[in-house]
């Protein structure tokens, strides 16, 4: 018949149907589990302070020195700043010559910034630094060469040595010095400060891994009978698991905020001083805090060991567990 309808398709309809209402009831079960582990904890506050304080001293050390490697590089880019080239010209150059050399220097692809120092202007620096105007004075001719200093826009040192050598090639320019030992020993320290930062990261990571999975064991063994229970009448792993790993993020995620507010307090308190130290010095320094993208994270760090240390720990116990 042209008329007849389709039939309806029940059996999609019914598929759809059970897999929306096995959504709704998964979430519904991590909703429950998720405040179930939170309230578990809250029934006992100083234990889980306790465990939380552990996690959070575990990870103030990575975390502040973190901040000092931050700090560190904020005062590489303005030692940067201070890296410089002397390019010191022929003796014969005069200054004219001086400055068309400059120029020359200054359109180098690699160069930031030149500064051109005339022979008067460098002997008188020179009488200056040491104190012996009068008896430079007397000097019938001015010894000391014109020279332009050089400010490099890539700081490493091949890449400052490769500019003085090409520096060099410039008709009029006799001799270029640079001193890269300082630049050399910041990059190594620089190198040893971010290997012992992963080093104490992994480290003290594993030890967040061990407090919060020596928790989550012994919270296993005092639930053994309610998980062999549910397990007889057909739970899997994943749903026995399923709270445990809940109380590990939350046990990481509090020792991640305790472990923020140390680092916060620590800072505040040592500001004051360390401001103090850096003035003394004619310096402006502050310690550097954790912004947003810091804050998030170690947040993110801490709740994430707390889960992995929770499945681990969960994993291993549901293995060995067998129904009695």
């Amino acid at each position: 018949m042209s008329g007849a309808q389709p039939a309806p398709r029940r059996g999609a309809r019914s598929h759809q149907t059970r897999t929306s209402s096995r959504l709704r009831s998964w979430l519904r079960h991590h909703r429950a589990m998720c405040l179930d582990s939170a309230r578990r904890l809250l029934r006992h506050p100083l234990g889980s302070l306790l465990t939380m304080l552990a996690i959070a001293i575990a990870l103030v050390l990575p975390a502040a020195l973190w901040l000092v490697l931050d700090s560190a590089r904020l005062l590489d880019a303005e030692l940067d700043e201070s890296a410089t080239l002397t390019a010191y010209l022929e003796a014969g150059v005069d200054e004219s010559q001086a400055m068309r050399i400059n120029q020359a220097l200054g359109a180098h692809p690699e160069v930031h910034a030149t500064r051109l120092i005339t022979a008067a202007e460098g002997m008188a620096e020179f009488q200056d630094s040491l104190g012996l105007a009068d008896a430079l004075g007397r000097l019938d001719d001015n010894p000391l060469p014109a020279s332009v200093v050089v400010s490099p826009r890539e700081t490493r040192p091949d890449a400052v040595r490769a500019l003085a050598e090409q520096l060099e090639a410039v008709s009029g320019v006799d001799e270029v010095r640079l001193d890269l030992a300082w630049i050399e020993r910041l990059a190594q320290l620089a190198e040893l400060g971010r290997r012992v930062a992963l080093a104490l990261a992994v480290l003290f990571g594993l030890g967040v891994l061990l407090i919060v999975g020596n928790t989550i064991r012994l919270a296993v063994e005092s639930r053994r009978q309610e998980i062999e229970v549910v397990t007889l009448i057909g739970a899997t792993h994943a749903f026995v698991r399923r709270p445990f790993l809940y109380s590990g993020a939350w046990y990481g995620l509090g020792g991640g905020l305790l472990a923020w507010a140390l680092l916060s307090l620590g800072g505040q308190w040592l500001a004051a001083p360390v401001t103090a130290l850096a003035e003394s010095y004619g310096a402006h320094f502050s310690l550097p805090q954790l912004d947003a993208a810091g804050s998030a994270t170690l947040l993110f760090s801490s709740t994430l060991l707390g889960l992995l240390g929770a499945w681990i720990a969960v994993s291993r116990h549901l293995a060995e567990m067998r129904p009695s």
